[in-house]
């Protein structure tokens, strides 16, 4: 069987070829070259949509977008961020358009999992760029159409330790390696795979480690660590939980800052230097200003929603009264919910946090206590760990804002939502 048979042997059945061939290469793309993912998604997306609106209200998840995307667009008329407003819901509403019309490519099981492997394989160029860049001073930026593709793998990022790869900030490409690590890590996991396989996904599993780990993303650390027990399974927790708890003990000595003096100073000999000090972000301390802090930028950005609670200040608001408020630029508030809060009001904001926890919480079930017969869901649980990890940098950072981030976490969103309806197999009833 060729790759095209093989490819083609996971489509769902309501879907064309085409438009399912050119998703799995918008999604290989994707981390690469944005423009070129662009042009395969855009096929994907007029494909799915085409003749499939009527069923746009069938489903009662869409509902809640729908409002928000009203609620945005209202408050955009008289938004403080003028004409920034406008162009912020960019970042939103053709992303909750990307849900809904992507769901048909992912409402099998099979479908997701050859979907989390195309995207694993899509990270090749940015393990490469980013070892090459960390270990042999290679760097860019390399760019062809006249900007449309960039690579950008700064040479700043040997000098200052931190693996940027393709990406122009090694927060993102720490974001990125973090949403495909559980989809290594579920490879190796195959209970078909035999000796020879098993190696090659090992010492690939490995490699996106080791790239992850340069980043020297207190986030992305935190995403390896969270999905090793989610993909696992339940079934390994009472055993796995206490065993990491156990390795994180010291660190969390080395780290926090009202453990005794001689405790810390014990466990700091334990701990590698490197991580201890970037967790605890003691070389960046006094160096920095109380205002670049995220504690500092949180408090601020409470106070500006309490100001103006309902439909708050526009898109982009926060790095405009930042700066007039403060003295110093920063383009976010560092935590989505605050964004949010900020940007659109009360409203919106908690429309969707509670949509998408729910999601969570619903999917949760399907991934982990579902048991579908002969098969095995550790790519389910690869898949929800992967949009658990989103949700979960969203927390401390705003990696939303480089668009394929954006993009594959409302994929990861639309694949949670077809494995809800599979459970109760309605999912015929919303593609027809």
């Amino acid at each position: 069987m060729n790759y095209f048979n093989l490819v083609s042997s996971f489509k769902p059945s309501r879907v064309t070829l085409i438009g399912w061939i050119s998703f799995q290469l918008g999604l290989f793309f994707l981390a690469s070259s944005a423009f070129i993912a662009a042009l395969f998604f855009v096929i994907a997306l007029i494909l799915s949509s085409y003749k499939r609106f009527r069923v746009l209200f069938k489903d009662q998840w869409n509902y809640s977008f729908l409002l928000i995307s009203l609620l945005m667009l209202i408050g955009s008329f008289a938004a403080y961020s003028g004409s920034l407003a406008w162009l912020g819901l960019a970042n939103w509403i053709p992303f909750f358009f990307c849900y809904w019309a992507f769901q048909p490519y992912l409402v099998t099981t099979q479908a997701r999992k050859h979907s989390g492997l195309v995207l694993l394989f899509g990270a090749v160029p940015v393990v490469f760029t980013g070892l090459g860049q960390m270990w042999f001073g290679l760097h860019g930026p390399w760019e062809i159409f006249n900007g449309l593709i960039i690579w950008f793998s700064e040479a700043e990022g040997q000098k200052i330790g931190r693996l940027s790869g393709l990406f122009n900030h090694a927060n993102i490409a720490g974001s990125w390696l973090a949403l495909v690590w559980p989809f290594a890590l579920a490879t190796v996991l195959q209970t078909s795979l035999n000796f020879s396989k098993r190696t090659i996904a090992f010492l690939w599993l490995l490699s996106i480690s080791i790239a992850l780990i340069l980043t020297n993303s207190r986030n992305a650390w935190g995403g390896l660590f969270l999905s090793v027990p989610l993909v696992l399974g339940l079934g390994t927790w009472h055993w796995l939980i206490p065993l990491l708890l156990i390795i994180l003990l010291p660190v969390a000595l080395a780290v926090f800052p009202f453990i005794p003096l001689e405790i810390q100073v014990l466990s700091r000999r334990i701990v590698p230097e490197g991580l201890w000090l970037r967790l605890s972000d003691i070389q960046f301390a006094a160096q920095r200003p109380v205002e670049a802090t995220r504690l500092f930028q949180w408090k601020e950005a409470i106070a500006l929603f309490v100001a103006k609670p309902w439909f708050g200040y526009g898109a982009a608001a926060f790095s405009i009264l930042y700066p007039l408020r403060r003295g110093i630029w920063h383009g976010h508030a560092h935590n989505l919910p605050l964004e949010l809060l900020v940007a659109h009001g009360l409203p919106v904001a908690t429309l969707l946090v509670t949509t998408v926890l729910l999601l969570l919480l619903l999917s949760f079930r399907t991934c982990f206590y579902i048991q579908i017969a002969q098969r095995d869901n550790v790519f389910d649980r690869a898949w929800w760990a992967a949009a658990f990890t989103i949700v979960f940098f969203h927390a401390t950072d705003m990696p939303m804002f480089d668009s394929r981030i954006n993009l594959i976490g409302w994929i990861l969103l639309a694949g949670l939502r077809c494995s809800i309806l599979t459970k109760y197999s309605r999912h015929l009833l919303m593609f027809d």
